[in-house]
């Protein structure tokens, strides 16, 4: 058997900038801190700070007024923050600036009176956050299905943006539908699905030609993982999300199978470690690393953290 492994995989800049925010958090203030809804779509690494004293909650009025409360990479509504406020909760924003851009660009059109269209997944956190800038005037777009049944006051002043998580493909399907629809449509100056979102689906195309079977690595609840996964079944590439080493079924494998092994941008290094390691022990299988593409791109702590320290 023959691993790839394609680079980039992983962690992604905005994931290590909100894993390290409430690594600090803890260091500076001690256990308990809350969080708003989980970290990262991740079950390891929510697991590991559950075990260090971090509460994950769905609700402010789950945590004591003023606590210690971080907000995840995948943003809040205006209305949360309100709330937080009301509750005189400590908060640090751990949003991932690429998600925050997609907030501003949202409350620019919105401003400036177009109809908002966000194409994403309903229920997904960084869709429910970025609805809430308005309410009213933001509306979401799944499949383009959604496309011809929507409704809008003005079809001359509507403008998409998109979940900084998604499938290039299926965003571009859908991108080109409302377009068809809505000829004056506009979007974002640049792209909104985010580069290491790209990078990652980059990677696995690049290399889908030479392989067999894939996995990936990440959490059901992961939207950028699920995209991965999908990525390879939609080219006929038998394809499994797993959350860890333990859900990989032999029968997926044959010993002359090229395989290619990634990671969603929540997904940690060590999982990758542990499942290298099994198919290495059980398959007697090698391993190629390839370097599709580089990322250099660090995020700074948030500002709550920084005027701390």
């Amino acid at each position: 058997m023959k691993i790839l492994l394609p680079n980039p995989h992983g962690f992604c800049a905005g994931v290590v900038m909100a894993i390290q925010s409430l690594e600090k958090a803890l260091e500076l203030y001690g256990a308990p801190i809350y969080v708003f809804h989980e970290i990262v779509h991740n079950k390891h690494v929510v697991d590991g700070f559950c075990q260090r004293g971090v509460i994950f909650v769905d609700g402010l009025d789950e945590i004591p007024e003023s606590s210690h409360v971080l907000f995840s990479a995948h943003g809040v509504s205006p209305d949360i923050r309100k709330q937080a406020r009301t509750r005189r909760l400590k908060t640090i924003d751990a949003t991932c600036p690429l998600v925050s851009k997609v907030h501003t660009e949202a409350v620019k059109f919105v401003a400036a009176g177009y109809s908002v269209l966000l194409i994403g997944h309903a229920g997904h956190d960084e869709a429910v956050g970025t609805i809430g800038e308005a309410p009213d005037q933001i509306q979401l777009i799944e499949t383009i299905e959604d496309v011809d049944t929507v409704k809008v006051p003005d079809p001359e002043k509507v403008a998409y943006l998109t979940q900084t998580t998604l499938s290039l493909d299926h965003v571009k399907n859908i991108v080109d539908r409302l377009e068809q629809r809505y000829p004056r449509i506009i979007g974002p100056a640049k792209q909104d699905i985010c580069f290491a979102t790209q990078n990652r689906q980059t990677a696995v195309k690049e290399l889908l030609s030479e392989a067999d079977v894939v996995l990936v690595i990440g959490s059901q609840n992961s939207s950028n993982s699920n995209r991965l996964a999908e990525v390879a079944r939609e080219a006929g590439k038998p394809s499994y999300l797993i959350d860890h080493v333990g859900e990989i079924d032999p029968n997926w494998l044959r010993p002359q199978d090229t395989v290619i092994l990634t990671a969603g941008a929540s997904a940690p290094e060590e999982l990758v470690d542990e499942c290298l390691n099994y198919l290495c022990s059980q398959f007697q299988a090698t391993v190629e690393s390839r370097d599709i593409r580089q990322e250099r791109a660090r995020f700074d702590l948030p500002v709550e953290l920084r005027s701390v320290l």
